[in-house]
């Protein structure tokens, strides 16, 4: 099952040549989710192929790197002749300043648009074998991170060990991986967990959007497959990181490591550093995992932790 991000946006607040400001883009068997729309966010869209059939957009902060792609996009879905219903998830305390800003010209589009708040630590969205809950995070204004966590999947069924048991290869192979005992013809009984292993996690993405570096984000990434954490500045700048609430590549370093996730991302990297390898040398110093510099266009396949 398909489970794929693609950075739109990977600069913090000014742009450049090669770096576009924030914008995620999830794909989940075609499920596609956005979260935060920087300027030119439709465009890259375009660019890398992710397609626009977007059901929902997560919103981490109402800072104009994160949302002012927000108006061109609704307008270039109406113009398209969208139907399909949006919602727009944003953190409590700013909806009425989001649809200012969503709606500043030409009002409502002619599809459905719902914003929603949300409090730190809720449900976003209940999904169809996945949800998406809120992080507490720490910015200059109101923010909240997101943590996209798949159901548990049917642990694996053991074939030679059901057939050693007598159970016929057909319909009592799935009747006992769905959970259901099945009687054989000589009236034995033969029980799911005889031959179906213990349920198999599934996989799991945090996305901090800006903050500093807080317990809450290790708490909502503990054993993440993927963690996408603010990385602004290089330790050069520790000051204006803590002065501008935003964290080092180092910080998120050690965030990884504490929540112990397999592969850490370092996004939103200041226009200051045309080369991100400091970054990347920062956050491997302190964290044993895998760490990747985002670039806009890069998709990354998450795998099942058992693959």
């Amino acid at each position: 099952m398909t489970l794929r991000v693609t950075f739109l946006g990977t600069s913090a607040a000014i742009p450049t040549t090669g770096r576009n400001p924030s914008g995620l883009m999830v794909n989940r068997e075609g499920n596609l989710l956005l979260f935060d729309v920087g300027e030119g966010t439709q465009r890259q869209m375009m660019r890398y192929g992710t397609g626009f059939g977007v059901s929902d957009v997560f919103i981490s902060h109402l800072h104009g790197d994160h949302v002012f792609g927000l108006p061109g996009l609704l307008q270039t879905w109406d113009f398209t002749d969208r139907t399909d219903p949006l919602t727009i998830h944003v953190p409590v305390g700013t909806a009425d300043r989001l649809r200012t800003v969503a709606f500043a010209l030409d009002g409502r589009p002619s599809f459905p648009v719902s914003v929603t708040e949300h409090e730190p630590g809720s449900v976003a969205l209940a999904g169809d074998g996945y949800d998406v809950r809120t992080i507490a995070t720490a910015h200059r204004t109101r923010s909240i991170g997101y943590v996209l966590t798949e159901d548990a999947r049917k642990g694996r069924f053991d074939r030679e060990r059901a057939e050693a048991l007598g159970v016929p290869v057909g319909p009592k192979f799935s009747q006992l991986h769905e959970g259901r005992s099945v009687e054989l013809e000589d009236g034995t009984v033969v029980d799911p967990e005889q031959v179906v292993g213990p349920p198999r996690p599934g996989r799991t993405i945090a996305y901090t959007g800006d903050t500093r570096p807080v317990e809450a984000v290790i708490d909502a990434a503990t054993d993440a497959d993927l963690l996408i954490h603010d990385a602004t500045f290089t330790t050069d700048r520790s000051d204006r990181a803590r002065d501008t609430a935003h964290s080092t590549a180092k910080d998120a370093g050690y965030i990884a490591d504490r929540a112990n996730v397999d592969h850490l991302v370092l996004t939103h990297i200041s226009s200051r550093y045309p080369d991100a390898s400091q970054h990347a040398a920062e956050a491997s110093a302190v964290f044993d995992g895998t760490v990747t510099v985002a670039a806009d266009g890069l998709e990354l396949d998450v795998p099942y932790p058992d693959d």
